[in-house]
């Protein structure tokens, strides 16, 4: 029976493992961690994602989540409402998923095939090689030092992963002078089904529900500064955000303060392999092209990156092709990718350096006449079909 190596079981992995294990390829998940009870910083899933679930079979399941369906968004200026957007005519409308949850029922639909294993508590240390070529990964795992063989490797483990730096592909590095302090407060805050945006000159906040009972807040924050940041505790950090946030926000803030959990620094970081492959070998998700927060990108493009690597990797699997016919595959899973990713990433470009900055042009496009020609034009482009920040760029479909 054919069978590949998977690490990491993120959204990318798991949900490879599961379409591959579907499809009759024996498949070992490996994951570092003992469960998925941590946080995570993506759990808004767009269109797209949802769209990638829903070809995967996994429709029903994903259903049956806890799940929150963000209805509006609404974007202010300061403590001004500048601009409200309905999205619920979305087909999918965006929502909340905890990726804990999402994670565990993803391998559990896998474990119904037999040709699906998952090894927990997994850490992978180095590459096997033969002759050039990668077949497998040397790794600690919980009773000791333990060698995973497979016809091919595919590393989902994420924007820190082992294989990436044993590999060294040449990359891209996009960089970026701002990351992200990310945190959640207890209690539900409007009615929750509502996002907001605050923007302003050198200031950008996010906020939104999740189905757990909180609301996620993500500040985007100058580059090396989160430090500073930490040490004023969580009246420090209300009274920093007090004046750029309305008053309704401010009182929340202010009267669940003990909720406030302590926030972590997301370090924002964007860039992507030119090379997503080398023989034996495939990266994808985080691994191969670690996505800015802007847009809430990162889960959408790993699910449908695993879609895609399942069509052409699985295919080549099951019919017992031979190296070259798998290393080819594995370049043609790039190549469908690639006009994806590159247009999301430099997309992610464009907002912070004007929104978050304190030019100029930050305040001319947060001036009272573009607000007013937003009002118009924007809440239709954004819940236009073909956005790729809600849609993707190119499609994704399943093969059968």
């Amino acid at each position: 029976m054919p069978n590949a190596v998977i690490v990491g079981a993120g959204p990318a992995g798991a949900l490879l493992a599961y379409l591959l294990a579907r499809r009759g390829v024996a498949v070992t998940l490996l994951e570092r961690q003992t469960d998925f009870s941590r946080e995570f910083r993506g759990e808004i899933l767009m269109p797209s994602g949802i769209a990638a679930l829903h070809e995967a079979g996994l429709r029903q399941p994903l259903d049956a989540l806890p799940n929150l369906l963000i209805k509006t968004v609404e974007l202010f200026r300061g403590e001004r409402r500048v601009l409200t957007i309905p999205i619920d005519r979305l087909d999918p409308a965006p929502r909340v998923a905890p990726q804990p949850a999402m994670l565990e029922m993803i391998v559990a639909e896998a474990s119904k095939f037999p040709a699906f294993t998952l090894e927990r508590g997994v850490t992978v240390r180095d590459l096997i090689y033969e002759k050039d070529r990668v077949m497998g990964v040397h790794a600690d795992t919980l009773e000791g030092p333990r060698d995973f063989r497979g016809d091919f490797v595919v590393a989902c483990d994420g924007r820190a992963s082992a294989i990436r730096k044993r590999v060294a592909l040449p990359q891209d590095r996009i960089m970026q002078g701002f990351d992200v302090m990310w945190g959640h407060v207890a209690g539900h805050f409007l009615d929750g089904h509502t996002a907001r945006g605050y923007i302003g000159s050198g200031h950008l906040l996010i906020l939104y529900p999740s189905p757990e009972g909180h609301m996620q807040i993500g500040w985007v924050i100058d580059k090396g500064t989160f430090g500073d940041i930490k040490k004023m505790g969580a009246d420090g950090w209300i009274n920093e955000l007090a004046p750029h946030v309305s008053p309704d926000l401010r009182n929340f803030l202010v009267a669940n303060k003990t909720g406030l959990a302590h926030p972590f620094l997301l370090d924002v970081v964007c860039d992507r392999l030119r090379e997503w492959t080398a023989p034996g070998l495939l990266l994808i998700g985080d691994a191969a092209h670690p996505m800015s927060p802007v847009g809430g990108q990162g889960i959408n493009v790993a699910l449908r990156d695993a879609v895609v690597a399942a069509n052409h990797l699985g295919r080549a699997l099951m019919m017992r092709s031979d190296e070259a016919t798998l290393d080819f595959a594995a370049r043609n899973i790039q190549a469908e990718r690639w006009p994806e990713i590159t247009t999301i990433q430099d997309m992610q470009q464009i907002a912070p350096r004007f929104v978050a900055s304190n030019s100029l042009l930050s305040r001319v496009v947060t001036s009272a006449p573009m607000i007013a020609f937003a009002k118009i034009f924007l809440a239709g482009f954004i819940a236009h079909r073909f956005d790729p920040f809600l849609n993707g760029v190119t499609r994704v479909v399943m093969e059968q």
